[in-house]
């Protein structure tokens, strides 16, 4: 097995049309420390404000209290790696590698990946602090979930391939990360709608 290794540190369901609703994602989380509330919310909130428009809601699960029975039409295993949390910034910049990588084998994209909540937290530190003490936790939650909705487009679309601008770019800025907002382009866009649609398909002849 090897990495798709992406450098990112160096640069509720909604209904669809005819009464069906959109099928849902199942993100199994692991933590190697839980996150501060105000952290986690903030990732989920930023999570929904990019994933849900294009037709993909998702449900949270705790990895290490699945029965391993639950049955869905999509999922991934997300392991959230170091402290997800604002504690220990410095004022200095620093380049500290990958930021988040999905797992593959023999060339197919597999629906594991890692977050590296230590690595963000280096990357955007000397500008979280910046931000006022009541605003990093929040910002930052938002970041993380940038970078982990990256990681799940690969997932996915099934592909290895970047985009030019948005969240499916190859590399973001510290300023990517922390702006009011951040989403998909166009062509990623379309690729996560055909996507969510060919689930639903797939929910409805299970259901027939």
């Amino acid at each position: 097995m090897r990495h798709l290794l992406l450098c990112l540190a160096l640069v509720a369901v909604p209904s669809w049309a005819g009464g069906r609703t959109a099928p849902s994602v199942r993100l199994y989380a692991q933590f190697q420390r839980e996150p501060p509330d105000v952290v986690f919310g903030s990732m989920q909130a930023e999570l929904r404000t990019i994933l849900e428009p294009l037709g993909l809601a998702y449900d949270w699960r705790e990895l290490d209290l699945s029965g391993g029975t639950e049955v869905s039409t999509e999922l991934a295993v997300i392991h959230f790696k170091g402290s997800c949390d604002v504690e220990n910034l410095a004022a200095v910049a620093v380049f500290p590698g990958p930021l988040g990588w999905t797992h593959m084998s023999d060339g197919e994209v597999l629906p594991f990946t890692d977050i590296s909540c230590d690595r963000i937290r280096v990357f955007i530190q000397r500008d979280l602090l910046r931000l006022p003490e009541w605003e990093r936790r929040s910002a930052y939650g938002r970041a993380v979930a940038r970078v982990l909705a990256h990681e799940l487009y690969h997932i996915f679309a099934k592909t290895t391939k970047h985009g030019s601008w948005g969240i499916a770019k190859a590399a973001y800025t510290v300023d990517e990360l922390l702006c009011p907002k951040l989403q998909f382009e166009k062509r990623e866009s379309q690729i996560l709608r055909a996507h969510s649609q060919q689930m639903l398909g797939f929910a409805d002849n299970a259901g027939q």
